[in-house]
């Protein structure tokens, strides 16, 4: 076959942006030890109403997702082949060695946790030995891989399972052009299957994916497809706002198809998610930085966010003489 040789800001143009092109566009991967998860952390989610959880989060070393959607940055963190038999059970211990005792814990693995090759069916009874002081187990898993293997594992748990699947968006525009490889109603479908074997669903919502450039467009999307993640049965979302990085994203934002969010959007989008009443919502604060209009408030608004994360109440808005705000 012969190479394509054309630049691959033309190619772009004819074709889309393909897992090749993405792939080609990516700055290089950190150097990962497949035995040592790269991060952990402790911190705090609301659980029943009026209640505070605290959660251990660990962000396992894991093959790369098989599917390589244009937003992702994720990737950064994984490795090329598949995880050694064990080596997940390996770094939940040396995680859970450092990190104190908590309600719930988060496996993430940057990819799909049902991907056999991210993770061993094998391994799941030694990792499910290690859970059973948690009373919610919450891995992070491809629509289109829930699957029996969900269950297989649910059914090794004392807590309660809860998948996190990226909905991403249901913008008619912008989805299908993700390369996520899924509709809304693959969503749906997943969501009703993991519902009827009793394992709850948080969803991922992307504030300004690629596509939608207007920011009141962008506010009104997100919103919808939350408003469609619960009418599916989810019981949380997360909004994440998309930023650059990984080489494709700074291509769509110069060919005018990206335009990174502000704090102000996503202020506005997690206050009228709280008011719809209908799940746990919560604003992504990590590493937002890249939303900083104002050096006077930015801390104080983060910290604004983080509380009505906890509260799922609408907090006072930070007065300050920038006076920036998305009505």
């Amino acid at each position: 076959m012969k190479k394509n040789t054309e630049p691959i800001s033309i190619r772009c143009m004819h074709d889309g942006y393909n897992s090749r092109t993405i792939t080609e566009l990516r700055p290089p991967k950190n150097r990962l030890n497949p035995f040592v998860p790269y991060h952990f952390l402790h911190e705090q989610e609301p659980g029943l109403p009026g209640s505070i959880e605290t959660v251990n989060t660990i962000f396992l070393t894991s093959k790369e997702c098989a599917f390589k959607c244009l937003m992702c940055d994720l990737w950064k963190h994984t490795i090329d082949e598949p995880v050694p038999a064990g080596a997940i059970v390996q770094q939940i211990d040396h995680a859970l060695e450092r990190l104190p005792k908590a309600d719930v814990i988060k496996l993430y693995n940057n990819g799909n946790f049902f991907d056999t090759k991210a993770v061993s069916p094998e391994d799941y009874p030694a990792i499910s030995g290690r859970l059973t002081d948690y009373k919610r187990v919450i891995v992070e898993n491809h629509p289109k891989l829930c699957n029996h293997s969900c269950v297989e594992f649910n059914n090794l748990l004392n807590g309660k399972l809860e998948i996190a699947m990226g909905l991403e968006t249901i913008h008619p525009g912008s989805l299908p052009k993700l390369n996520k490889q899924i509709t809304p109603e693959d969503f749906k479908k997943a969501t009703a299957f993991l519902k009827q074997h009793d394992i709850d669903v948080r969803a991922f919502v992307l504030l300004n994916p690629p596509y939608i450039t207007d920011a009141g467009e962008n506010v009104a999307w997100t919103l919808k497809t939350i408003q469609f993640a619960f009418n599916c049965g989810a019981i949380r979302c997360a909004v994440i706002p998309v930023r650059p990085g990984n080489g494709v994203m700074e291509l769509l934002w110069k060919n005018n198809d990206y335009t990174p969010p502000s704090l102000a959007m996503l202020e506005a989008v997690l206050e009228k998610a709280l008011l719809m009443q209908r799940g746990q919502v919560f604003a992504d604060t990590w590493d937002i930085g890249f939303l900083s209009e104002c050096p006077h408030c930015f801390d104080e608004r983060k910290r604004r966010l983080e509380t009505m994360n906890l509260s799922q109440q609408v907090e006072d808005n930070i007065p300050c003489t920038c006076n920036i705000k998305y009505e």
